[in-house]
């Protein structure tokens, strides 16, 4: 019962976390307006929170070989608590991109400690544990719009100050519940994070090829999702956000059925599958122009695209042995997020540049395609480093 009292408590957290990273896509026109900058500007903010979120992931891992992974987590909690309240008092937009930043920071923070350490805390159950704290997560990206809609009747900045409250209190509830707990001993024996990281190359590389591109893609469509209706499907404010929602929304059984299909599937060949379904309903997106339409391949993308994060950490978590799981895992996710942070950034770019969503979106959805024909070629004739 104690560790379930533990889940719960990371997965209140992990959704103020995530909260953190969403809470500035539905923001942007706001932004926009208020510290009067660019698309590029804005896709810099969002991007920054993203490269915050990467930046610590390396560091965390070698922390992780020295203390044990709970104190790791609850200081991520500590500190995205900080951070949400500096950036609620920001004054000019270079204020603001440092506030993102350290939010993103937090984040980084957690998620390379928590994860090994909930695949550690039930091991017979990864895929299952990381689908539900993931759904908790998508949670957070499912209220962000409805949540700042109804902040901007008194403040933007008032959502915020929300994120900063919350999260000093589950912080110090996930503090007391891990003092009442007892603890794995699984990654005890992960003592050299870089030996550990180097050992498995073969895992981190192989996962960085099949979800790197898609997820750096992503990043780019999400947080420009809301602008991309209003600007190409010429939807009204308020219905461009329900479609955010709807995408958001459609996460969480992804995230919950999409945990536990990879833990009865073939990892690899699922997790291609994924992310050439993804691609298959980006470029439907293109084409598309009814309501109805916009709703449905909204849902459809919504769950693909959210299927592949359980699939991955539990691809990855499942596969790594307890002496070198945290070491591995950091590198991997700090490559991971890496990477995927500057999708916001390049397409904002591309826009201030006058290329259309559109023609961004299906340049993306092509090149998926390819990547994923080649990798199943090399997945069946046995020559993916696995």
């Amino acid at each position: 019962m104690s560790r379930a009292r533990l889940f719960a408590s990371l997965c209140g957290l992990v959704f103020l976390l995530n909260l953190a990273r969403i809470i500035f896509a539905p923001l942007l026109d706001v932004i926009i307006a208020e510290f009067a900058i660019g698309e590029a500007a804005a896709g810099l903010l969002v991007t920054l929170a993203w490269v915050g979120s990467a930046s610590p992931r390396l560091p965390t891992g070698w922390l992780l070989t020295k203390v044990p992974r709970h104190y790791v987590v609850i200081s991520s909690g500590a500190i995205l608590a900080a951070a949400s309240a500096f950036a609620a008092t920001a004054v000019s937009i270079h204020h603001l991109m440092v506030g993102a930043f350290l939010m993103g920071i937090a984040s980084g923070v957690y998620f390379v400690s928590a994860n090994p350490f909930l695949s550690e805390l039930f091991p017979d159950r990864v895929g299952r544990v990381m689908g539900i704290h993931g759904a908790a997560s998508q949670v957070a990206a499912v209220i962000a719009a409805p949540l700042v809609a109804v902040t901007l009747v008194v403040d933007w900045r008032l959502s915020l100050w929300l994120i900063a409250i919350g999260a000093a209190v589950v912080t110090f509830y996930t503090g007391l519940t891990a003092k009442r707990t007892e603890l794995p001993q699984a990654g005890a024996e992960d003592k050299n994070f870089v030996a550990g990281a180097l050992s498995e190359w073969r895992i981190i590389v192989t996962a960085l090829v099949i979800v790197g591109a898609a997820s750096f893609i992503w990043q780019g469509v999400f947080n420009f999702y809301d602008l991309y209706m209003q600007d190409s499907k010429e939807l009204p404010r308020e219905a461009s956000g329900m479609m955010l929602t709807i995408v958001f929304a459609a996460g969480i059984p992804a995230f919950y059925f999409g945990g536990d299909l990879a833990d009865r599937l073939p990892q690899v060949p699922y997790l291609l599958g994924v992310v050439g379904a993804f691609s298959v309903s980006l470029l439907v997106l293109t084409m598309v122009e009814s309501f109805l339409g916009l709703i449905l391949i909204s849902s459809i993308i919504g769950f693909v695209i959210h299927a592949l994060f359980p699939a991955t950490d539990t691809f990855l978590l499942d596969t790594l042995p307890d002496s070198t799981r945290g070491s591995a895992y950091a590198v991997f996710s700090s490559m991971w997020m890496l990477t995927q942070s500057l999708g916001s950034y390049v397409l904002g770019v591309f826009v201030e540049a006058q290329y259309s969503y559109d023609m961004v979106f299906r340049t993306g959805a092509v090149f998926l395609v390819v990547l994923v024909v080649t990798l199943l070629i090399l997945e069946r004739t046995d020559r993916l480093p696995v």
